[in-house]
């Protein structure tokens, strides 16, 4: 009977998960979408300010639970300081490409994040990489090539700002990973200072007045986003993250249906061949490390992850 419940219970913590990611999914996905109604209007540095002081309406009682002193006791300083940048450019540059391109655009250059994990992560964290994941990691590159439509607009500066946003994003996730002992609170709370700095210097000269939506909008803006990712960290500590790491790719859906909605954007046929192959190639990196993780090894093709 025990054991009946224990499985009952560990099946229930797992739906929780899958739930809990796919609500953060959501959010991330409303957040990205809020975020281009703003920059339409306002400059990307207020944006970034006010989203910080959002941010910290849902931080300031953790910072206060895990005693502000905490945050200045951080392993690997310098890497920490990359990690940050990362972040923040990662941020900043998705609002600049969002500005000036439809939301399932700038959404399917950043569903590449795992192919560019996958092939980061063979450099800087030695995992080693068969031929078959680098076979999928060039099949992405391929997709990214394709959703940036070959001619000379793929060189338009919105899409560089996607590019160059997407690898951030990438870079600051290969470094969490070597950071991972350092508290959500602490990652969470020095991003979020880094993108305050960085929103003030942006800002200067740009500063707008603005409605009460507008600065309720910006505000809600911080607190959906840090929402998101606490509902994902939380996620991947009630359920495997290889169950879970597929689940992202529901977020270039919900930029397709909440760019239709809000701005009547409808991707062509170029990018939704562009980003099926991209979610191919991702699913299928996540599968031959699920499988070379789970199965014993003399079973699987020796070709490394």
């Amino acid at each position: 009977m025990k054991t009946k419940t224990s499985v009952a219970d560990a099946g229930n913590l797992i739906i929780t998960g899958v739930a809990l990611m796919v609500l953060g999914d959501l959010l991330f996905a409303l957040n990205d979408a809020m975020g281009k109604w703003l920059v339409a209007s306002f400059a990307v540095g207020q944006v970034l300010v006010i989203r910080s002081v959002g941010a910290f309406v849902v931080l300031g009682p953790m910072i206060l639970r895990q005693g502000p002193m905490a945050l200045f006791r951080v392993e690997q300083k310098g890497l920490q300081f990359m990690r940050v940048a990362m972040a923040t450019g990662d941020v900043a540059l998705f609002y600049a490409a969002v500005a000036y391109l439809p939301l399932a655009d700038v959404m399917t250059f950043y569903m590449a994040g795992p192919i560019y994990i996958a092939a980061l992560s063979h450099f800087f964290l030695g995992e080693k990489i068969g031929w078959r994941r680098w076979l999928a990691v060039l099949l992405g590159f391929a997709g990214v090539v394709i959703a940036l439509r070959p001619s000379t607009a793929m060189l338009s500066l919105p899409s560089l700002f996607g590019l160059a946003g997407s690898f951030a994003f990438a870079l600051s996730l290969v470094m969490s990973r070597y950071l991972r002992s350092t508290s959500d609170t602490t990652l969470v709370t020095w991003q979020t200072i880094a993108a305050l700095v960085t929103g003030i210097v942006l800002s200067i000269g740009h500063w707008q007045p603005a409605a009460t939506i507008d600065w309720s909008g910006m505000l809600l803006l911080g607190v959906v986003a840090t929402c998101a990712h606490l509902l994902i960290t939380r996620s991947l500590k009630l359920a495997p993250a290889s169950l879970l790491a597929p689940l992202q790719y529901t977020l270039l859906l919900w930029a397709i249906v909440l760019g239709y909605i809000f701005f009547n954007d409808i991707p062509d046929t170029q990018l939704i061949i562009g980003a099926a192959i991209i979610v191919f190639a991702g699913l299928f990196i996540f599968h031959r490390k699920n499988l070379k993780e789970t199965v014993p090894s003399e079973a699987v093709p020796p070709d490394g992850h």
